[in-house]
């Protein structure tokens, strides 16, 4: 009996036979270590950051993780968490977390983009865009609120003014000079109207830095590529379009010099002096003669982090990666893992490790013809370093 076997089978038994059966194929290495440190089924979260020094007798603060769930679209009970043995708390209570309808924008959490601890391990901040589901800011939402972690109260709030904060703003992230002035300085990251929020903490007052200076934009041309698949915004019925967020990632240099930062959409990372953003005599252009575009960083990024050695820390998105950038501009891998689907946000440590949260941000519907591809849970992972956590 004659069998004839089909020439793309034929050819598949030879290199079967070449290769030998059973032989393991090359494929992609992880990089790092990963212990999951908490899971989330609800809404995804985005910002996370850790408590690094006790308060008050003894250290209770020490490792307290905050984390946050902006109003995207999922459905959202608290934009706002402590979490506690595996399991989310609302923080600092679950009143000002519920905003509805004829509630004082000003006196609510509205949607929280990012959650961070500053410097002196006493206060957490938290970045309210005032926006709900990218809409236009809400008049008097905008703002950032300081909790002290001793007492969990509400120590300070610094509403944005309209000239601030304006319709298109969307408020991302923050990094403190606590050196600076009576109280100290903050930095956000406008990634809607492009530019970096300048904000003097004892007085409240703040200014727009760099608005829509090209190294806050979106980088011209450029198109993220994810799990394979070039990243548009594609909706049913609708031309495929790109994405457009400036400014995103943000950190600051051990000796508060210089000001890290990186638009979502593009591949480079900047500096800019700090003495020149809290300069108010300053002009704009004055400003932007410290900007230096460091080049290329391996990747697209959405959060940034940086440690008491000087080194820059940097999410990946792209390929599923965080890498680090030396003071020499040298870029390393420190992790690479399939599961690490967006990560975004990344908090050291004092333990020495970085946290970061995975969040899927390129399965959801709006970049993919309209269908929620998440997989809960999302996750919040972390990884040992070798780097010390920024001290005031």
């Amino acid at each position: 009996m004659k069998i004839t076997v089909p020439a793309g089978i034929a050819l598949m038994a030879i290199i079967c036979l070449g290769r030998g059966v059973g032989q393991e194929i090359a494929g992609e290495h992880a990089v790092g270590r990963l212990e999951v440190v908490a899971t989330f089924d609800g809404p995804m979260p985005t910002g996370v950051s850790v408590a690094n020094r006790g308060v008050g007798e003894a250290t209770a603060n020490q490792g307290r993780i905050f984390v946050n769930f902006p109003k995207w679209g999922d459905a959202v009970e608290y934009t706002v968490a402590e979490v506690k043995s595996g399991k989310t708390i609302p923080f600092p209570n679950p009143e000002i977390n519920h905003f509805s309808e004829g509630d004082n924008p000003a006196e609510k959490l509205i949607s929280v983009q990012s959650v961070v601890v500053d410097p002196s391990g006493k206060r957490l901040w938290i970045v309210d865009t005032g926006s709900i589901a990218f809409g236009p800011v809400v008049p008097n939402g905008a703002k950032l609120i300081a909790v002290d972690l001793e007492t969990n109260r509400i120590v300070k709030k610094i509403v944005f003014p309209a000239d601030v904060a304006l319709t298109k703003t969307y408020l991302n992230d923050v990094r403190f000079d606590l050196s600076r002035g009576r109280e100290g300085m903050a930095f956000v990251t406008d990634s809607g109207a492009n530019a970096i929020i300048v904000v003097d903490l004892a007085t409240g007052e703040s200014w727009r830095r760099l608005s829509d200076h090209s190294s806050t934009k979106p980088e011209p041309a450029f198109i993220p590529v994810v799990e394979g698949d070039i990243m548009l915004m594609r909706l049913p019925g609708k031309t495929p379009s790109r994405l457009e967020v400036g400014a995103d990632g943000i950190a600051i240099s051990a000796d508060a010099k210089l000001l890290y930062y990186c638009p979502l959409i593009g591949r480079h990372l900047y500096s800019v002096s700090v003495d020149a953003l809290a300069d108010r005599s300053k002009t704009d252009a004055e400003v932007a003669a410290t900007v230096r575009d460091l080049g290329e960083k391996g990747g697209a990024s959405d959060g940034l982090e940086s440690d008491g050695q000087g080194r820059v820390y940097l999410s990946d998105y792209e390929h599923d990666a965080i890498r680090r950038r030396a003071v020499t501009g040298e870029i390393e891998t420190l992790v690479h893992d399939p599961r690490v689907l967006w990560p975004d946000t990344l908090s050291l440590a004092e333990d020495g490790y970085l946290y970061f949260t995975a969040n899927q941000i390129e399965r959801q519907a709006v970049f993919q013809n309209g269908r929620d591809l998440r997989q809960k849970p999302y996750v919040l992972f972390r990884v040992k370093v070798d780097g010390t956590r920024i001290q005031p």
